[in-house]
Parts: structure tokens; C-alpha cells; sequence
């Protein structure tokens, strides 16, 4: 799943975030133990100190067996139980407010009384409870991980959207451009040096681009034209040798042949480059065009083609096809779909051309065999032996959908018909 820029480092970041809020609280959680242990048991080997001068001054003290108001105990011990070292430990006492066992930090050290007997001290002081503790670390955690997510989310998006704003700018200038077609040249000013230096390598290869399709677009027309102009002498002047000079039949044969072969050259010419300008996006106004209409009128002016070739159209309009398109691409477009359909079909065949909402279907009985898909609508094939045909009809039209993201053109052989659908999808 593909993710804008200023969303790809965050997933990676709130990751990375909980893993080191993890490892910081074990070791916050460590350090407060310890930090708390510290402090009791500092206090408690005070409360040690003045407990024992207590009892010197206080021989009553030694009767103190359990746990009372003062959290310590005395009992008399051998001397070989005596040991000359503190012991710090945690246990779990009964706390009647509580009804339930509470934490405390104990002290166990031995002495030596004023009467010389060997006696064992313990005190104790309640401590924080663990359990609770990491409760209420966990929730502070929780809270202030879910803060700091949506914090950076908000902080994030919104300088990244700053700081991003020039980039979107560069990028919806590219999805506009269009090989020649002019577009504003306003000075841009940009804080981030990258950006900057994008833009201008990019403004650069704009001119070069334009420079190369300009010297390529002028050459495609001025060949283009230079060889029609040859052509058309030449034709011109095979029909005045034939109507004139009144050849025999051998060579009326092959200046017909010579005259097709030109004809052909002609119209192969004049393909390519319609070809060239379709693809150099030379027809990129566009407005309301009515296709039900334009189909009707088209059908009507190849009226001769098609009395000629005795084949019946008929158009049957099931809904409006109307869309934003450039009229003179429609005209090519309808007009290559319809000869198209009438030239290949067999004589006294049909073809209807349906109309829908969102699709033209242009259909025709040609020969029994359907045609290979894949190499259609390529240039220069062929459907055919017919050696007039320059094989660029299909491709033409394939290239003009293109220009068009939502349009699309297909073939498909259905009920012993030859069937090219053209659609559009509204969404």
C-alpha cells in the first residue's frame, strides 16, 4: 500500500517512539525502586541508631516482642545467631485498614544490650507497593505515549504540509504540462534550497523537451508536406500519360498499379502524420460534442461508400453518448470506426452501430474469422489481403482514446460479429 511522504517516516517513528518509552520506563521504573529503597533505608539505619540509644536510657524497651505503635521488635538471641552486619529485606505484612497483606522495607541488626546479652533488632516500614506502582507508570505511560503520538502526528502534518507545499506546487505544474502548450511562466520563489534547485533543473528540461519536440514537430510537417506535394505531380502526371498517350493495355495496367501504389503513399503519408499530431497533442481543445448526432451525419455523407460497397447501417440509439472531446478527433475517430466497419464487411452485410450512455458499439459481419486481439490495433497490421490499406486505421483510433484516461477502445468477435466497443466511465 502506497503512502503519501509525510505519512512514511511516521509508522516507523511511533514504532521506534513505544520500543524507546518501553525501555525508558523499565529503567524510570528501576531507578525509582531503587531511589525509594535508598531513602528508607537510610531512614530506617537512623531509626536503628536512635532506637538503641532508647534502650540504654530506657531498659523497658527490651520487652518490646512484637510489632507495636513504634514498628520495632526486640528479642534476645544466642551468640551464635549474632551478626555483626545489617540486613535489609522486603516483606509482606497484615494491615487491618487494608484487610490484606502491604509491602514494607525491614531492618534486622544485632547489639549488645547494657546488661551484656546479645539482642536482635528489626524495624519496619511500609514501602510503596510495586503492583500499583507499575499500574500507575503503565497509565502515565499510556497517556503520555498516546500525547505524544498525536502531538507528532498534528506537528508533523502540519510542517511537513509547510514545508511540502512547494513540492506540490512542482508536481501539479508536471501533471498540467503538455508538449506545446504554452503555460504561465511566473517566477517562483523558494525557501527550501532543494526545492529551488528542483524547479530549475526541471524549468531547464521543460525548454529542452520543448526545443526538441518543436524541431521534431516542424520536421514531421514539412517532410510530410514536402512528400505530398512530389506525390501528387506524380499522379497527376500518370493520369495525363493515360488520358493522353493512350497506352496499350500491358502498360495501362501498370501505371494503375503505379498510380494505386502512390495513392497509397499518399494516404500512408497522411496518416503518419495525423498520427504525429495526435501524439504530440495537437488537438488538446476540447467541448460538448454530441455523438449520436455526429454518428448520423457521418453516416449520411458515406452514403456512396456504403451504397457501393451494398452494405446496410443502421443506428440504434439506446441513450445519449456526449462527452468533452475535441470535435476533430471525434470526426476522425467516428469516421475511421465506421469505414472501418463498412470496408471489411462482406457485401449485402450489416452494420449496426449501437448507441448507449457510456458506450458506441460499431459492428459488422466481415469474414467468420475473429481477429487477433493483441496485434490489432498495432500499427501497420493488416486485417486482410487488401494491399490499399496503410494498416494506421485501428491505430489512429487506439491513439486517440489514449489521449483520453478514461476512454477506452476494444475488440471483441461475438455472435459471428465483428465488434469495436468504445467506452467512456464517468466516475
Amino acid at each position: 500500500m502506497k503512502v503519501s511522504l509525510k505519512y512514511y517516516t511516521i509508522k516507523y517513528m511511533i514504532v521506534i517512539l513505544l520500543l524507546i518509552i518501553a525501555v525508558w520506563a523499565a529503567l524510570f521504573y528501576a531507578y525509582i525502586l531503587d531511589e525509594v529503597y535508598d531513602n528508607v533505608d537510610d531512614g530506617l539505619k537512623d531509626r536503628k541508631i536512635q532506637i538503641i540509644k532508647a534502650v540504654y536510657h530506657d531498659p523497658k524497651l527490651l520487652d518490646s516482642k512484637d510489632f507495636g505503635f513504634n514498628e520495632f521488635k526486640i528479642k534476645a538471641i544466642s551468640e551464635s545467631e549474632y551478626k555483626d552486619k545489617n540486613r535489609l529485606y522486603n516483606k509482606m505484612f497484615y494491615m487491618e485498614y487494608d484487610d490484606k497483606d502491604q509491602p514494607y522495607r525491614v531492618l534486622e541488626t544485632d547489639f549488645i544490650d547494657q546488661f551484656g546479652k546479645r539482642q536482635r533488632l528489626e524495624i519496619r516500614t511500609s514501602t510503596v507497593e510495586q503492583d500499583e506502582l507499575v499500574y500507575d507508570l503503565t497509565t502515565a505511560l499510556i497517556v503520555l505515549y498516546i500525547l505524544l503520538v498525536i502531538s507528532i502526528l498534528a506537528v508533523n502534518g502540519y510542517l511537513l504540509n509547510k514545508a511540502m507545499r512547494p513540492f506540490y506546487t512542482i508536481l501539479d505544474r508536471l501533471k498540467k504540462y503538455q508538449f506545446g502548450v504554452s503555460a504561465s511562466n511566473e517566477a517562483q520563489n523558494y525557501s527550501i534550497k532543494e526545492f529551488e534547485e528542483l524547479n530549475v533543473e526541471i524549468e531547464e528540461m521543460i525548454e529542452r523537451n520543448e526545443l526538441v519536440f518543436h524541431q521534431q514537430k516542424q520536421f514531421i510537417e514539412n517532410a510530410s508536406h514536402e512528400l505530398q506535394t512530389p506525390l501528387a505531380i506524380v499522379i497527376n502526371k500518370i493520369d495525363l500519360v493515360i488520358q493522353n498517350d493512350d497506352p496499350d493495355k500491358k502498360n495501362m495496367n501498370f501505371l494503375t498499379e503505379v498510380k494505386g501504389d502512390l495513392r497509397r503513399m499518399a494516404g500512408l503519408n497522411k496518416s503518419l502524420l495525423m498520427l504525429s499530431k495526435i501524439e504530440n497533442s495537437q488537438f488538446n481543445k476540447t467541448s460538448k460534442v454530441d455523438f449520436n448526432e455526429m454518428i448520423a451525419e457521418l453516416v449520411k455523407s458515406y452514403e456512396d461508400f456504403i451504397e457501393f460497397k451494398k452494405v446496410k447501417v443502421s443506428i440504434i440509439e439506446k441513450g445519449f453518448f456526449g462527452a468533452d472531446f475535441n470535435p476533430d478527433l471525434a470526426d476522425i475517430l467516428l469516421s475511421n470506426l465506421l469505414k472501418n466497419a463498412v470496408k471489411y464487411n462482406s457485401q449485402d452485410g450489416d452494420v449496426n452501430i449501437i448507441i448507449e450512455d457510456n458506450r458506441l458499439i460499431f459492428q459488422n459481419n466481415g469474414s467468420g474469422v475473429p481477429l487477433d486481439k493483441t496485434q490489432i490495433f498495432n500499427r501497420f497490421y493488416k486485417q486482410g489481403s487488401d494491399h490499399s490499406s496503410t494498416g494506421l486505421g485501428l491505430s489512429i483510433i487506439r491513439t486517440i482514446t489514449k489521449q483520453y484516461p478514461v476512454w477506452d477502445i476494444v475488440y471483441e468477435f461475438q455472435d459471428g460479429m465483428h465488434c469495436f466497443i468504445l467506452s467512456k466511465n464517468n466516475a
